[in-house]
């Protein structure tokens, strides 16, 4: 839910895709915030590469 599919020609790329998805909803900019934050927190010192796959259940 941000301005990145509008800019890349598909403003209704998440509500299309919605159904596909398991949770049957986009994320928002604020789930995916919490992942990166995560991320660059002191609790992810471990991690030294990952893939967060923040897609819904995707």
């Amino acid at each position: 839910h941000t301005q990145m599919h509008a800019d890349g020609g598909e403003p209704g790329r998440v509500e299309r895709l919605a159904p596909q998805i398991p949770l049957k909803r986009g994320g928002t900019p604020e789930e995916i915030a919490q992942g990166i934050a995560w991320l660059l927190s002191e609790q992810a010192s471990y991690v030294t590469g990952a893939f967060i796959d923040m897609a819904g259940g995707k």
